[in-house]
């Protein structure tokens, strides 16, 4: 019997209580194990393209390699389902706020930044659930080939290349949000158990250089709008074999390499410990 005078809890709603169900957490969590394998075939791309072997460094050709195997089509529907909570998980994160601002009580009193957060990496998700469709369904077109024909038609006006330029500076933007993230070790939030040392080593490397990777993609798209040229702005490809044709191209091209493969095994420890 309640006493007099209390206040009772108030009641979350359905939508909230269904997000927060021990199962949907579970099911959202093999999405990063899809996240750390995609990560570490890119890492697995990009060591072949530093061996002369060719490529394409971004979850296309990550994809590509799961195709060529005799099961790859059902890998990459389990790969596509595989995503589909994660996705709906990252949505619904942007759209209540199931986390709270630093120092907050109320569960749905999130940060701007993090709702922000969210929705970037709904985004990401969405794009690489449709590439991984796409390549289902027998499609082989990379996602830099997309992205260069894109780009071409945007460039035939100066408004889309102002848009196109755009599109580079949110991912300059990100790329410098994930650098930061990694340097500060604010990653640390998102994790139950945040004092592992390898888990700190594996954040901080993966974070720091893939941001530094993203910065340049961003960076060649704003060139490439400037210059009206499609080829340059294809993303995360571009990036990488721009690194590779420096004078110390071998050198960047396996830092990259050993990031990506850092941030995979580190979504894989996001699978177990991530706060959500």
């Amino acid at each position: 019997m309640r006493e007099e005078g209390a206040v009772a809890a108030p009641q979350r709603p359905l939508v909230d209580r269904v997000v927060r169900h021990g199962a949907v957490h579970r099911a959202a969590k093999t999405g990063f194990v899809v996240s750390g394998m995609l990560h570490l075939l890119i890492g697995y791309v990009i060591t072949r393209i530093n061996l002369g072997r060719g490529g394409h460094a971004d979850p296309s050709g990550a994809l590509e390699t799961v195709a060529a195997r005799s099961d790859g089509v059902v890998i990459l529907w389990a790969v596509a389902v595989a995503l589909v909570p994660l996705t709906v998980w990252r949505l619904t994160e942007a759209l209540l706020g199931l986390h709270p601002a630093e120092g907050g009580r109320d569960p749905h009193d999130a940060s701007v930044a993090s709702r922000l957060k969210a929705l970037g990496l709904l985004a990401v998700y969405c794009g690489v659930g449709y590439t991984t469709v796409r390549f289902a369904v027998g499609s082989r077109q990379s996602s830099s080939e997309q992205n260069a024909g894109l780009s071409a038609i945007l460039m035939q006006t100066g408004l889309g290349r102002v848009a196109l330029a755009g599109v580079g500076v949110v991912v300059m933007v990100v790329g410098g949000y994930f650098a930061y993230k990694g340097a500060s070790r604010n990653f640390l939030g998102d994790l139950t158990t945040p004092g592992n040392p390898m888990i700190v080593v594996l954040g901080v490397y993966g974070y720091v250089a893939e941001g530094i990777v993203l910065c340049l993609a961003g960076l060649l798209v704003i060139v490439a709008a400037i210059r009206v040229d499609p080829q340059q702005a294809t993303g995360l490809d571009a990036a990488v074999k721009a690194l590779g044709a420096t004078q110390a191209g071998s050198v960047l091209l396996a830092f990259a390499a050993l990031g990506f493969a850092a941030y995979g095994l580190y979504s894989f420890a996001l699978a177990r410990y991530a706060r959500m």
